[in-house]
């Protein structure tokens, strides 16, 4: 009986210690950090509330008094305005992954290993994310240029006010295929949607550096502290890699 008292008085005790954090996530990142939420609570007890949208607006709530704890962005520029702005606990902004651009089709043998098909004319809707708003879809504009296809695509374009309202216009079927984040197409280090797919090479846009900030809101929460210390974990930056995000040098 005094065993069982005592292991219920530890769990009184944990959850009474137990916090919440909110985070604010860029839609690329939403299966990686749905498993890092779950690996949050089981090793910590901690919970995390996540937002999925596109980094733009995120920034521009989060200068309007958004109650975020974290803001986990598709890019650098984003939370580097939020701590210059005065919204971020010094020191905190750091990079977390560095992302990949796939194209991407639900119909099998669409997209081809090279990306042709996008020079080819076999579709009517290309999706993208709007570039003014999401780092994914400024990389898919970067890539379209570099390739000197922007001009001649510009009236297929179907744009997602983020990256996962563009993988939902190809899943739907209202676009043939378009720019996706790769993590929204494999896990564990292989594909998991039906399809086709070409992943993007890196020399065609941008590096696609995402970095983590805590912000002030979050300074003094228990939660949020130890996200940011998850994310440095080595559990925490194999799951990264297997959905096919690439580690930051340190």
């Amino acid at each position: 009986m005094r065993w069982i008292l005592a292991f219920i008085a530890v769990l009184l005790f944990t959850a009474a210690r137990a916090d919440t954090v909110s985070v604010a996530v860029a839609a690329n990142f939403t299966a990686p950090a749905k498993a890092l939420a779950q690996m949050l609570q089981q090793t910590t007890g901690h919970t995390a509330s996540l937002s999925f949208g596109a980094t733009g607006t995120f920034t521009a709530q989060i200068e309007n008094g958004a109650p975020f704890d974290v803001l986990m962005a598709a890019d650098a520029k984003s939370p580097a305005k939020l701590e210059a702005d005065g919204l971020t606990v010094a020191g905190s902004r750091r990079t977390y992954a560095i992302g990949r651009l796939a194209l991407w089709s639900a119909q099998p043998g669409l997209v081809d290993e090279q990306g042709k098909v996008l020079g080819g004319g076999r579709f009517d809707k290309l999706a993208i994310a709007n570039p003014k708003l999401a780092p994914y879809g400024e990389a898919a504009m970067q890539t379209l240029e570099k390739l000197g296809l922007a001009a001649q695509l510009q009236p297929k374009l179907v744009m997602g006010e983020n990256i996962g309202q563009t993988y939902q216009f190809v899943v739907s079927g209202n676009a043939q295929l378009g720019f996706v984040a790769l993590s929204q197409v494999m896990a564990n280090g292989k594909p998991v949607a039906s399809g086709s797919l070409w992943t993007v090479p890196e020399n065609l846009h941008a590096p696609i550096v995402q970095d983590v900030v805590l912000l002030k809101h979050g300074a003094d929460n228990p939660a949020a502290r130890a996200w940011m210390a998850l994310l440095r974990s080595p559990a925490a930056q194999e799951l990264m890699r297997g959905y096919g995000y690439a580690a930051p040098e340190h």
